[in-house]
């Protein structure tokens, strides 16, 4: 996938002429992941109790790691430095085994964008099934993908079933109480575990209006990015069986993600649970606001149905004599950051540092890049 963002770095020290003026204002719509700490986030962080929590002792850890595994209903929690380390630690302590094999969807994040780490590093062997539209893989393949025990001197051994919820590259689809609860039953029925990587399971929270720990209810294991919807500014939480997470902080050491004083961490993702998971729903509402002004411009497309939390995929439509590429510039020249995903294909991510009158300048400019490649064109 041929993904290009433009940085701030180049916008703000741009010129092309002596004449031109640099770029003030910035509408960051790259990701959810580049908020900045807020000043709660930072006094927190100032103001953090801390220890070795190597050695078992951050208070501030603890108390992070307590009140994620309440939330989600489990038994315990582990901060980790990042949602990659996060879905690596509970694959590999699930697939004990090197040669073991995990089920997951063939668009989802641990199979295209964490780098092949649960094969490289786990000899974990991914075995892909297609995902649909809304982020789901069908119950029935995913159960035809489960191997025969009978053909275990041929095949590797089937030991989980990945979820990801929601699922960022069908547009941040909301996976269901009720279809989690079939893939559990799956799992349960072949002996295999389930692990979600809830990354955004917040706003999938929200959008359904769902308890949190309803929709990992059937998961034997959950990472949860602390870095992304709710704004924090570093970390993963993973939680799961108290075994299971003895398990995962060994693994959380052999991979080198055992910090020290990372109450400093922790602090700021305590405010950005008391004071963010609110502010999703907005972040969703800005994003409807947005798909439904990209619709009325024309040689633009966003799938309205699509969109329910707070992730948007804007399709060029064939015939209107612009590409992805020229478009991300133009905005850049501008100061608006977005993804392009394809030379058709573009990504924006909501969140809450951005405001309505950033969306109402954002509409504007991509109207005026897009009439303006087609007068360039015309002329």
């Amino acid at each position: 996938m041929d993904r290009k963002v433009g940085t701030i770095n180049n916008l703000t020290s741009r010129r092309t002429n002596p004449q031109e003026k640099m770029v003030t204002r910035i509408v960051d719509l790259r990701s959810d992941t580049v908020t900045k700490p807020t000043e709660g986030m930072r006094a927190a962080m100032a103001n953090a109790e801390v220890d070795d929590d190597v050695l078992g002792y951050d208070p501030t850890a603890f108390s992070l790691e307590t009140e994620m595994a309440r939330t989600m209903g489990k038994e315990a929690a582990l901060f980790v430095p990042s949602g990659t380390m996060g879905n690596l630690i509970c694959v590999l302590a699930h697939c004990d085994v090197r040669g073991s094999e995990v089920i997951l969807g063939d668009n989802c994040h641990i199979h295209i964008y964490e780098n092949g780490g649960i094969a490289t590093i786990g000899g974990v062997h991914p075995r892909p099934v297609k995902n649909n539209d809304d982020g789901t893989m069908d119950i029935d393949l995913i159960e035809a993908a489960i191997r025969d025990p009978v053909g275990e001197l041929m095949y590797p051994t089937t030991k989980l079933i990945c979820l990801e919820n929601t699922h960022a590259n069908t547009g941040g689809r909301c996976l269901s109480v009720e279809y989690t609860n079939r893939v559990g039953e799956v799992a349960k029925k072949h002996g295999l575990k389930l692990h979600i990587d809830g990354a955004r399971i917040f706003n999938a929270s929200v959008a359904l209006r769902v308890p949190v720990h309803r929709l990992v209810q059937a998961a034997d294991s959950v990472s949860v990015c602390l870095s992304k919807g709710i704004g924090a500014p570093v970390g993963s939480v993973i939680v799961g069986s108290k075994n299971f997470i003895a398990k995962a902080r060994r693994l959380r050491k052999t991979l080198g993600g055992g910090m020290r004083q990372i109450g400093v961490l922790c602090a700021a993702a305590l405010v950005a649970l008391q004071e963010n998971v609110g502010q999703l729903e907005f972040d969703h509402k800005k994003a409807r606001f947005l798909a439904d002004g990209l619709n009325e411009i024309k040689g633009l497309k966003v799938d309205s149905c699509s969109v329910e939390t707070n992730i948007v995929y804007i399709d060029i439509e064939e015939g209107s004599m612009t590409t992805a590429e020229k478009i991300c510039k133009y905005l850049e020249e501008r100061g608006i950051l977005l993804m392009q995903e394809s030379s058709s294909r573009l990504r924006v991510v909501l969140h809450h540092q951005i405001l309505a009158s950033d969306l109402q300048y954002a509409l504007s400019c991509f109207q005026q890049a897009v009439k303006g490649v087609q007068n360039e064109i015309g002329n």
